[in-house]
């Protein structure tokens, strides 16, 4: 197996996993833990985890001219990132949830285009518009009666959000990477995780009574830890080493596949037609504004 491949397969495993975790996460939250002191555990517990496997890495110091690059990478990707995501997540469902992570592809193409002046042609721009329109209407008619999601408007818009700083984080990392071992970089990512989120995951984050929580909470807690924190971001930091960020993002076409089967499985969720069509908004968006545009020739553009 080449590293290309290898690094897709890891693309692929990422995902499941997300995917699997709306529901997860979202069985634990908020009843039992608050998405702020979830934060909490899932930053304390990877970073924890990243120092442990460094020792099988090279020795290596950030350069202080990357320091401010990776605070950057940290306040977008291990802490605004996954505050909104869980705040979001304990307002809403794991299928809304699974929909609107879709949309991160669109808002790495805008990113991209803002900031590092990517060509976007007509047909992105129409993917652009038509995935906007279903993440938007998921939000404004998305709106369901559960005593487990108090705030779906808000909680769709937050997971929306979410998107965004995944997607800058995306774009933000690629430099980062090629100049430093995957296991050095993440341990320092999350320990300034740890000290972003603090501020805000620290009341509930006491607040958790460990005695009561059940055993199934508990494995819920740990699968958050280290499948979803720690294997996920391992997964993606290798598969960007050899993969675009656009190319990445893109992966999340699965996500919600494997979002709503779980979801609905385990009877956490259940489909409507407003969820129905705004999933295929989003993801026919999805597809036309991440679709290739054809060269001229033999030659295609390298993924």
């Amino acid at each position: 197996m080449n590293q290309r491949t290898l690094a897709i397969v890891a693309a692929i495993g990422a995902t499941t996993i997300y995917g699997i975790n709306h529901t997860v996460a979202k069985g634990v939250m908020p009843d039992l833990v608050g998405p702020f002191g979830f934060i909490m555990l899932r930053v304390t517990g990877a970073a924890a985890l990243f120092w442990g496997i460094s020792v099988f890495g090279p020795k290596e110091k950030i350069h202080p001219k990357d320091y401010l690059r990776l605070l950057l990478c940290a306040v977008l990707g291990m802490g605004f990132n996954m505050l909104v995501f869980f705040k979001g997540l304990s307002l809403s469902t794991p299928i809304n949830s699974s929909v609107l992570v879709t949309t991160t592809p669109i808002i790495v193409l805008i990113l991209s285009a803002l900031f590092i002046k990517e060509h976007i042609g007509q047909k992105k721009i129409l993917g652009i518009l038509i995935g906007l329109l279903g993440a938007l209407g998921l939000i404004l008619f998305g709106a369901e009666t559960r005593q487990d999601a108090p705030n779906i408007p808000l909680g769709n818009i937050l997971i929306l959000m979410n998107s965004v700083f995944y997607g800058s984080y995306l774009i933000a990392v690629k430099q980062l990477l090629s100049k430093y071992h995957p296991f050095t970089f993440m341990k320092w990512l999350f320990t300034l995780g740890v000290f972003i989120c603090l501020p805000f995951g620290y009341r509930e984050f006491t607040a958790i009574d460990w005695s009561l929580l059940p055993t199934q909470a508990l494995w819920s807690i740990a699968f958050v830890i280290i499948g979803t924190t720690f294997c996920t971001y391992l997964f993606n930091i290798y598969a960007l080493t050899r993969l675009k960020a656009s190319t990445l993002s893109s992966f999340v076409y699965v996500q919600p596949l494997f979002g709503i089967l779980f979801a609905i499985g385990t009877g956490q969720d259940q489909i409507t037609l407003t969820k129905v069509i705004a999933a295929c908004l989003v993801l026919l968006g999805v597809y036309l504004a991440s679709r290739k545009p054809k060269k001229r020739g033999a030659e295609q553009i390298k993924a």
